[in-house]
Order: C-alpha cells, then structure tokens, then sequence
C-alpha cells in the first residue's frame, strides 16, 4: 500500500502565498507557487514568497510543479524557485504562456515547462495525473487529481459552478468531476475564500449589469474604469460593453494587454475589429472612449492616484469623465486604494464603486463547495487557501452535510496529514517555515532582520554619532558629532543632544582608563547606553548608529 503525505507551504491561515506538496510514497508532486502582498507596514517588500527550503532539500523527489492558473497568489513566486532549482513545470497554454513572459523578465535560464490540456490524462514516474477545466476568472484555469492505491487526492483550484459560460476556455466539464468521484476519492482539496457566502457564486460575479447604466449615462464621454489585469473575465465584460456603446478602448497597462494577445493567439477571445485605440493614436482630448487602467495588487490603485494626481505623462482625469472603480480591495492594499479613491473625488464627482456585496469575486460560495463535495464523496476534506475564518466556514460546510469530524482536517502550513492504507495516520509532524520577503533587488530575507531595521527606521527614526580618536593614545580628537533623523526635534532639545555627546566621551575615556578600549566592543556599549537614555528621554527606540574613527597624527 502506498503512503500519501499532504502538507502546505502557504495559503493556510492568509490570502495568497499558496503552494501545496502532495506525496505519494517517495514522489513529490507541486502546486502552486504564489506570492502574498505585503502590510502597509512591511516597508520596502514587493512580495512574500512560500519557503522553498523543503522543496531544494528534496529536489530529486520533485517530479512537477502544477500552475492551475494565471494569478500572481498562485503563480508569480515561480521565478524566484526556478532561480534556485531546476524543476518541471506543467500547465495549461495561456497559464504557460504568462509563466515564461514571468522568467524572462526574471532571467531564469530555459525553464521546463510542459503544456497540458484541460481534460487530459497522463502519467509522471508511473502515477496517473487528471485534470478537469475549471470556471475562474482566467482562461485555461484547470483542478487535478493525483493517483494513489487509495484513491485520487483532487485540488480544485479556485472554482465558481456557472452554467452560463459560453467561453469553452471558461468552461467546467462537471461529468468529469462525478466520473473522479465514481472512482474513489482519497481526499478533496477545496479553496475557502468564499466559503462565507451563502449561494452560489453566479450570476453575481458579472458586472455587466452592474457597470451598464454608467455606460447609458456617460453617453459620448469619457469612462475609466479600474481592474486587476489578471481578471480576463471582467476585462472582456468591459470591452463587449464598450462595443454594444460604440465606444474605442484603450488599454493602458502593456502587461494586460499582453494577456489578451496571448489569448488571441490561442483563439480564446478576439477583441472586435477597429475597437482598440493604440498608445500612439491615444489623445487626451478623446471623448467616447474607454480606457481600462489595470495593474496586479496595489498597482493599479498606485497607478490611478498618480493619474489622480495629474502625476501622468499620458492620462488626465476631466470634470467630465466618469471614473468606475472594478478593481476590489485585497489585503495589503487598503491604504493605496483609500488614497486613490480620495484623489479622484477632487477631479472629478461621477466616481462609481462596485458594491462588493452585490458583485462577487470568483471564488467558490457555499453552493458551489456543496456541489464539489457531492460530486467527489471524498474520504477526507481538506479546506485549503484563505484566513482561518475561511477554513472554518468551509469545514462546516462538510460537517453541514454529514461529514464525520475526523474526516475534516484543519491545517496550519507546515502541518503534515500523512495516510497509511487509507486512513489518516497522522497531523502531528510540522515542517519549520519561515516568512521569505523579497524586495526590489530579488534579494530575499528570511530572518526579517531587514524588516525589522526597516519598520524601526520608520516609526522611531535613527540617530548617527561620530567621534574621531587618535590611533595611537585613543585620545578624542574630532567631534562628538550627533545627527538625529525622525527622532525628536533638535530646537525643543538641545539638552539630549548634549548629553548623548557626553556618554559618547565618558565611555570611550572610561575604557582606554581602564585598558579595556576596543573599536567594536565601544561602538556596540555607546550604542546600549545612548537606547537606554533616549528612550528614558523621549520613549522612542531609534535605530542608533554609533561611529569611531581612527587616524593616525603626526608626530
């Protein structure tokens, strides 16, 4: 009998950074490698990426990374494992497409990765892989399910159950999924992001109806309309609207319409004949067009203040224009789109939001959680992907409809569910992970230390000394000289100014007195000496920076 082994490296407990390991016997199986977006306090990281340590220690036993789909929670962490270690990757055409774009604009050299279908079957190191089409809000979104003695484990990606697509690149081929379950599922892997809403997630995803009475209203004006350029679903809601209005569109962000090339190219979705205004044709005094303002994350929140903010070369918002806002608040960018919500209102009134709690996000509701669980009659149910609110909601969910508790594992990532023979012999292993933080320089920071330094920098500030010894007598020969920056006000205080001066000369005469002066060792006692004053002083704990200069003088 074979063993199973299913364990997170992200995605439990938060939204994004999701990456999940499935095990069979020696085989490890991928999928997943997303980023989260960071706090508005988490000053200078652009991402947080899972901990790929186990992965790299293991790499022999790797036999694929499974991509399901085209967001960055699932995907843009790629590049930065495929840096570190050469492994296969397999996905579906459009997915596999926006993968490679992503390593070589992060100079990963040749990456593997082998396109699948939607719907196929097929073998890696003898274990047969499955996989299904799924409804997302990206073409080519895909589940699949992993062979084993016992039965499939089957993720199903993000998922939303609607009858209504007719874009075979959206579709879910629920036979499929009933076939799965006929023959014998180990354990269900489900996401949990709208396992609070009750319902099905469709029709309430479209906001076609929603948007259309700004387009009857705008009339031959101006529309701006904000989204996330990974939502192919919505942008093309947006264009056929533009297109039943009579409306040009512009796109403004490269990047999307780089995804909608690519689903050309695959003949997933055709923009109309003479609908799209190029950048160069693009002027600031055009009137009935569309433009659609896009970005991943906070950046399109960034890139409408900058518009906002007549900041832009190309872009400027008009009395005028009507601004709607599709682009729906994710953690880590609550600030920025505060800001750019704000800014807008100064230039122009007709600023239309989407009520969030009418239009819904393509993630699985109650309904549709249901209908998986019905289908797959799993063993075992495992809520993966979202906060732990989530998790609970999607674990009662089961319970709801009959499973045994014991047959509903909650885990947190890192916490290992092993099977033998068919049942679950364990959880109490735990995988030690660490939070990985990448900043502008792709430079990655495990411990935080950088972090941290940087969080103390904005909150207390920092004060730099200076003095300069002679290298010979170790006698002060320049200075005390004290900088203070963010830490108190140097007109209100002359007084601490002064004294940290003063513990800068006693420490250093008090040592070379006592024949126990060494550069680090006084650089690291001034630095302990002058955090305890100045807090004492002012209750804040800056960053200190202490320097001691030696020179030699002449003789």
């Amino acid at each position: 009998m074979s063993q199973v082994r299913i364990f997170a490296l992200g995605g439990l407990d938060e939204d994004g950074k999701n990456m999940l390991v499935v095990e069979i016997d020696q085989a490890i199986f991928v999928i997943e490698a997303g980023l989260k977006y960071p706090e508005v306090d988490q000053h200078g990281v652009n991402m947080i990426i899972p901990d790929f340590r186990y992965l790299i220690e293991n790499k022999d036993r790797v036999k694929g990374i499974f991509i399901t789909h085209g967001h960055d929670d699932v995907m843009a962490a790629l590049p930065n494992l495929l840096k570190q270690v050469s492994l296969p990757v397999y996905t579906t055409p459009l997915t596999a497409m926006i993968i490679e774009e992503e390593c070589k604009m992060a100079r990963v050299p040749r990456p593997k990765i082998h396109r699948i279908k939607r719907g196929s079957s097929f073998k890696i190191d003898g274990i047969m892989i499955r996989t299904f089409g799924m409804t997302q809000s990206i073409a080519d979104g895909f589940g699949l399910a992993i062979e084993s003695q016992e039965g499939y484990v089957v993720y199903t990606s993000e998922f939303i159950v609607d009858y209504d697509i007719r874009n075979e690149a959206f579709s879910c081929d629920i036979t499929q999924l009933a076939e799965l379950g006929k023959k014998g599922v180990l354990a269900l892997l489900t996401e949990s992001v709208g396992a609070v809403r009750s319902g099905h997630t469709a029709p309430n995803h479209r906001i076609t109806n929603e948007i259309e009475p700004y387009f009857e209203d705008a009339k031959d004006e101006r529309i701006i309309v904000t989204t996330y350029a990974q939502n192919m679903y919505r942008v093309i809601e947006i264009i056929e609207l533009a297109n039943k209005y009579k409306k040009k569109v512009f796109f403004y962000d490269e990047h999307l319409r780089d995804i909608l090339r690519m689903a050309e190219k695959l003949g997933y979705y055709r923009i109309p004949v003479g609908l799209e205004i190029t950048r160069s044709q693009f002027r600031q005094d055009l009137r009935n067009v569309v433009v659609i303002v896009s970005g991943s994350g906070a950046q399109v929140f960034k890139l409408m203040l900058k518009i906002a903010l007549k900041e832009d070369p190309l872009l400027e918002l008009c009395p005028e224009d009507t601004v709607i806002i599709a682009s729906p608040i994710v953690p880590g960018t609550e600030r920025e789109a505060s800001n750019m919500e704000n800014e807008i209102y100064k230039e122009t009134i007709k600023v239309r939001s989407l009520d969030h709690r009418k239009i819904f996000s393509m993630h699985a509701s109650v309904e549709d959680l249901k209908m998986m669980l019905y289908l797959f009659k799993p063993k075992y149910y495992i809520p993966m992907k979202g906060e732990y609110r989530h998790l609970i909601a999607n674990a009662n969910i089961a319970f709801d409809m009959g499973f045994q508790v014991n047959r509903i594992l909650l885990l947190d990532n890192g916490q290992i569910a092993s099977f033998e023979q068919g049942e679950l012999k364990s959880t109490e292993e735990i995988l030690p992970l660490e939070q990985v933080l990448v900043d502008g320089n792709d430079s990655l920071d495990v411990s935080g230390m950088v972090l941290r330094d940087r969080e103390i920098l904005a909150t207390d500030g920092a004060i730099v000394v200076g003095v300069v010894v002679d290298f010979k007598t170790k006698e002060i020969i320049g200075g005390p000289d004290v900088q203070s920056r963010g830490v108190i006000y140097l007109k209100d205080a002359d007084y601490i100014v002064k004294e940290i001066g003063n513990i800068i000369e006693n420490t250093i005469n008090e040592a070379v007195l006592e024949h126990r002066y060494e550069n680090m060792a006084m650089r690291q006692e001034i630095k302990e000496k002058i955090t305890k004053y100045v807090m004492k002083e002012t209750g804040k704990r800056p960053m200190i920076l202490p320097a001691i200069v030696e020179i030699h003088t002449q003789e």
